[in-house]
């Protein structure tokens, strides 16, 4: 039996083919299999950002890892681990599989309900960073997203309330979705800065200054940067 392949869960930045980084890009050139998060992964944002970086990612063989989005726990263990017993089908050969991920792989990634499947099934995970969406965010926006003592919080912003809030420091809302109606109504009755991004460094980029610019039906691809000082 061939010594098992490595998976590697590589960031592929928050849009911008030029802030993928160098090993990132030297992963995908060096390695045959790309797993792509999506049914279709040429149709994957992820896909389009590395393929802009790597034209030689048409050239691989790409392995679509499709997890919908359901709350069934159970459901949603038992697709996990179909899709991560088809990334060890690979593996098992010998063959390593780059995953490349929108941001980075350490911060609300999919990949890694993946990872602690492989790796409690004994095989080699190796994590691989990119720019998270709101670092980019942040320098779009052209400004810090802490400084001196201040603290920063990463959170969901559905379930998001003010009482969380209360500590002076830096909050980044990810994932409002349908509740940014209620997200924004939250922002707007408190002593907060807000600046927010949506679908940041892509070409359909659009950014915001103030709660009251925010649309209600932003996309997918948006976080609200929340300063309370």
């Amino acid at each position: 039996m061939s010594e098992r392949g490595i998976a590697y869960g590589v960031g592929v930045g928050p849009g911008d083919p030029e802030l993928m980084t160098v090993k990132a890009i030297k992963l995908i050139r060096e390695n045959d299999i790309v797993a792509v998060p999506d049914k279709n992964p040429t149709e994957s944002v992820a896909y389009h950002i590395a393929a802009a970086a790597v034209p030689e990612l048409a050239e691989k063989e790409l392995v679509p890892v499709y997890v919908p989005m359901i709350r069934d726990r159970e459901k949603l263990e038992a697709v996990h681990r179909q899709e991560a017993a088809k990334l060890e089908s690979y593996l098992d050969h010998g063959k390593n599989i780059v995953y490349i991920t929108l941001g980075d792989p350490t911060v609300y990634c999919s990949f890694t309900y993946l990872q602690n499947i492989l790796e409690s099934d004994g095989y080699t995970v190796k994590l691989v960073p990119g720019v998270p969406s709101f670092c980019a965010a942040a320098a779009r926006l052209n400004i810090p997203l802490v400084i001196g003592e201040e603290s920063l919080h990463v959170m969901p912003a559905a379930d998001i309330r003010q009482e969380e809030m209360r500590k002076p420091g830096t909050y980044v809302l990810m994932k409002a979705g349908r509740r940014m109606p209620e997200v924004k109504e939250m922002l707007l009755s408190g002593n907060y800065e807000v600046s927010a991004a949506e679908n940041c460094t892509m070409v359909d980029e659009k950014l915001y200054r103030g709660a009251d610019e925010i649309p209600d039906e932003s996309g997918y691809f948006s976080l609200i940067i929340v300063k309370n000082r």
